[in-house]
């Protein structure tokens, strides 16, 4: 009985055996034909050719526009505003009247200061004409040499005393020449602080109106201590480009040149403080305005450039897909400097005119077939604002 059974198990067994294998044959054939008869996948990709090109080489940083002048306009002398010839926010020009205060108390100054002069003058005729006298008796031995030495002393002291009349009457002058105010620069008025009726004083810290001169204008920007070096070679190369860009970046308000780097950094931020002047004729810029600030400091000359999109990371570093004439994609190992606006100079790895892949790279692996279309040219740093820049040291 018992060696039926196992007779029986024996054969279920190899029957089962024979059905599995046979049937795990015929699906890995079919499977070996399907595979073999399929063509490989085509990876549609977006391809640009590597440029060779001029490249911009900026830093970028944050600063303030700032007048290239303020003044405070104040009176010099003490009296009632009698005239305000301004209105708020009016643009004038250098010596134009701005207010008047009352003269005539400096007018009588004055007139007082005439009179005593004509009346020492008239002494000083009579007092010639008495020495005259006395030197011709003199002569005479009808006087003695003291007398026409004392009458000498007097025609001295009233000739020095006419010219202190002068210098009265100059003052005197000066003093109802400041009733009338004039603009000291050419520039754009603030708001009025005084009005007609108002007494002014010399002493008067506020003053009558501030004007600040918009054309030229300045920016104050910081940039870090490591740019200073290369900002320094740039200025002392010659003129250095500054742009002036709205507070995100995205658009070019004013184009002019550094003036000033200060002379110190800051130890607690690390960064220095710079001035550039802008011509500001459409006045683009403002005074407090906030702005970015773009600085040329050199010029890459005919360097290779793709989109920074075509840059890939690895863990063997940098990497690109070039597209070969087969329409194959080919891993270039690259070395990258400048990076800025989207584009980066290669320095290693490319030449100009291959292809390289700016998007579709997820699915490339060496040597896979692809598909390409081209890329719209992208704009170049020069011609465009600030859009999320990097800075490679």
């Amino acid at each position: 009985m018992l060696v039926v059974v196992l007779a029986t198990i024996a054969l279920g067994g190899y029957l089962g055996w024979s059905h599995f294998s046979g049937h795990g044959r015929d699906t890995a054939a079919v499977d070996g034909a399907k595979g073999g008869g399929q063509a490989p996948a085509v990876v549609p990709v977006t391809i640009y050719d590597v440029q060779l090109t001029d490249f911009p080489v900026y830093f970028y940083g944050l600063g303030t526009v700032e007048p290239y002048d303020t003044v405070t306009v104040s009176s010099r002398v003490d009296g009632e505003v009698t005239m305000v010839a301004f209105k708020q926010g009016q643009m004038v020009m250098d010596g134009d009247i701005l207010a008047r205060i009352d003269p005539r108390p400096y007018q009588a100054a004055l007139d007082d200061a005439l009179g005593k002069k004509a009346q020492h003058e008239a002494s000083l005729k009579d007092a010639r004409l008495m020495l005259g006298r006395l030197k011709t008796l003199l002569g005479e031995s009808a006087v003695t040499p003291q007398q026409v030495d004392t009458q000498t002393s007097v025609v001295d002291q009233l000739v020095a005393q006419i010219k202190s009349d002068d210098a009265v009457i100059d003052n005197a002058q000066t003093q109802i020449g400041y009733t009338t105010i004039r603009a000291p620069i050419s520039g754009k008025t603030g708001f009025r602080l005084v009005d007609p009726g108002n007494i002014v004083h010399a002493a008067d810290t506020a003053g009558i109106v501030t004007i600040v001169k918009l054309q030229p204008i300045s920016v104050v920007f910081t940039a870090t201590e490591n740019d200073v070096p290369q900002i320094n070679t740039a200025l002392a190369a010659g003129s250095v480009r500054v742009d002036a860009l709205s507070w995100d970046g995205l658009k070019t308000l004013s184009q002019g040149k550094l003036s000033v780097v200060n002379n110190e950094i800051d130890q607690a931020s690390g960064t220095i403080r710079m001035k550039a002047t802008f011509e500001n004729s459409d006045n683009a810029l403002w005074p407090g305005l906030s702005v970015s600030t773009r600085v040329l400091v050199d010029t890459l000359k005919q360097v290779a450039v793709i989109p920074e999109d075509a840059v890939q990371r690895g863990p063997n570093g940098l990497f690109t897909y070039v597209v070969t004439n087969d329409n194959k994609a080919e891993i270039h190992v690259i070395k990258v400097g400048q990076e800025d606006n989207g584009q980066a100079v290669v320095l290693q790895g490319l030449v100009p005119g291959q292809k390289v892949v700016t998007s579709g790279q997820y699915r490339l692996q060496q040597g896979a077939l692809v598909q390409p279309s081209e890329a719209s040219s992208p704009t170049t740093p020069e011609k465009t604002g600030l859009n999320e820049p990097v800075k490679t040291p």
